[in-house]
């Protein structure tokens, strides 16, 4: 006979059937019947600072693993401090389950004390928000939740939780784990791309979006490999093919390589797997024509319902890339691809482009040396963490990403992503090297996440770049009113003081010959590090300064 269980009982229950091994969350009391049944649960807890930070970490554990990653925060404010993490869980089709507390049954519908609809905050948020309100249902509800957020194209369910019904009792059994179905190509789609194909002079892959594994990034690889094509990664999903790679041409990102983006506009096919391609990698919805690519499109996405979106496809392929990439893996051509010189070519502009050694910018601190000391000391599989900011071209750009789940960052270009994301990671895989980027308006964001790296004894590091300034926004600013700085400027604090006051390790660096050694002593001193690098306010990209780019505004404003 099933026993009779409190609800919180029952729901701590069904994470652990489900495979749940780590959580996050900002304690409330609306969920005090959770905490109860965690005290003696097998689920690690970390207690967070903040609930977007909490949620952030949950999202990084799930683009990681792609398991949804769990998050618990309290009603009212806990659930719109958590909204940052659910947003950016949507647009990086992250896996993520947002478990909320809500008022008693009873008061609903009257604003009780912190009360909140979150089928209305959340609905365009989420793929599915439900309150469960009957403990009975628990099973039923969360199981479904799993599988939602695990689906077509993975994202984030928000369950609310009413007080009173996670202390109420019922009796009912557990529902089995959740099984995740992949959607397979079929015998003809994989004729007619191969076809396609066989047709081509000047076809190129762009690689995005999530379910992918380790094993589907290498067997794509080989299917590249036998046919020699150029491999392109979309916006932040650099871990999707090894940098060092002959096929792989570079990333379509944020500034991205001119030569790059000529490639694929002169393309005669574009084999598109996993992603999008939305604002950003297709260059603010220019790279191909909307509805109706010059290029030969073959589309392949997990779910059909992006198919014609906005882009009518010449090949839809309704696949799983895990699926995708098992079927292509033992694809061959018939003889050597006319194209092969055109991939070597692509190959060898991505390894100029990304060359950091020859980068100078204003200032005593180079970001070049910088980077190409970071690629001479880090293992391969370091995880680089970072949020939103000119910053983050650093890593972007110039760390050659070689393995699997090795880069979180928010396509959604969400501030105060990285630190969070860094504990998340190393909370996962303590054993793995985890460098968060930050820039110091990013990092503040979520800076009090340091406490819980601290707290958790997760030796982290951060690359904190400060120039005392909104650096994009003030780009921006001076791209559209060149001269005029308004709402951009920052007075910091001391970050490496910051690091030491949390019973972290903390380094100031000012210049490029204090990095190396500062770098050595925070990875030595196996605490959570800080590195506070300051950089001159002028050094704005790798290619050009706040003065360039004002003048070449004004110039454009004098010439109208």
């Amino acid at each position: 006979m099933t026993p009779s269980r409190t609800g919180g009982q029952i729901l701590v229950d069904q994470l652990i059937t489900h495979g749940v091994q780590q959580l996050f969350c900002v304690p409330g009391e609306s969920f005090l019947a959770v905490l109860d049944a965690l005290h003696d649960a097998s689920i690690a807890v970390t207690v967070c600072r903040q609930e977007g930070g909490a949620a952030m970490m949950a999202e990084a554990q799930g683009k990681l693993t792609g398991r949804p990653g769990v998050c618990f925060v309290t009603r009212g404010p806990g659930a719109t401090n958590a909204s940052a993490g659910v947003h950016i869980a949507h647009q990086d089709a992250t896996p993520l389950l947002l478990f909320v507390g809500q008022v008693a049954r009873e008061a609903l519908g009257r604003e009780a004390f912190q009360e909140l609809d979150y089928g209305a905050v959340f609905g365009t948020l989420a793929k599915w928000v439900v309150q469960i309100d009957d403990p009975a249902r628990l099973p039923e509800l969360i199981s479904r939740a799993f599988h939602v957020a695990t689906s077509g194209r993975p994202g984030p369910v928000v369950i609310a939780l009413p007080e009173d019904m996670l202390t109420e009792a019922a009796q009912v059994a557990d529902a089995l784990p959740y099984a995740v179905a992949e959607t397979h190509a079929g015998p003809a789609a994989l004729a007619e791309l191969q076809q396609r194909l066989a047709q081509a002079n000047r076809p190129v892959v762009i690689l995005g979006g999530s379910r992918w594994t380790d094993a589907a990034v290498q067997q794509f690889q080989a299917f590249a490999e036998a046919y020699a094509l150029p491999v392109f990664c979309s916006f932040r999903r650099q871990m999707l093919f090894d940098h060092g790679h002959r096929c792989y041409g570079g990333d379509l990102g944020l500034g991205a390589n001119p030569k790059l983006v000529a490639r694929i506009r002169g393309a005669d096919l574009v084999l598109l797997v996993g992603g999008r391609l939305s604002e950003v990698p297709s260059q603010s919805y220019e790279l191909l024509a909307i509805p109706s690519p010059k290029q030969t499109l073959v589309h392949v996405y997990a779910d059909a319902d992006e198919f014609g979106k906005l882009y009518r496809a010449a090949q839809s392929i309704h696949a799983t890339p895990q699926a995708f990439a098992e079927a292509v893996a033992g694809l061959r051509p018939p003889s050597v691809p006319a194209w092969l010189g055109e991939t070597e070519a692509a190959h060898a502009d991505y390894l100029r482009w990304s060359d950091p050694a020859p980068i100078q910018i204003p200032g005593p601190l180079q970001m070049g040396a910088v980077m190409a000391h970071l690629r001479e000391v880090l293992p391969a599989d370091t995880i680089f963490c970072n949020g939103a900011g000119n910053f983050a071209t650093w890593v972007h750009r110039f760390w050659p990403f070689t393995s699997f789940a090795s880069q979180l960052a928010p396509t959604s270009g969400s501030m105060g992503y990285g630190l969070p994301a860094g504990v998340g990671a190393k909370r996962l895989w303590p054993a793995r090297e985890v460098v968060v980027f930050a820039g110091d308006g990013d990092f503040m964001m979520h800076g009090q996440e340091f406490a819980t790296a601290v707290q958790y004894g997760l030796p982290i590091i951060v690359v904190l770049l400060d120039n005392a300034m909104f650096g994009t926004i003030r780009m921006h600013q001076e791209r559209h009113y060149p001269g005029r700085v308004s709402a951009t400027a920052l007075k910091n604090p001391d970050f490496r003081g910051y690091a030491e006051v949390f019973g972290g390790h903390g380094e100031r660096v000012s210049c490029t010959d204090d990095f190396a050694p500062a770098l050595a002593r925070a990875r030595a001193s196996g605490k959570p590090a800080i590195l506070h690098c300051l950089l001159d306010a002028e050094a704005i990209t790798p290619g050009s300064t706040l003065q360039d780019i004002r003048a070449a505004a004004q110039a454009d404003q004098a010439g109208r």
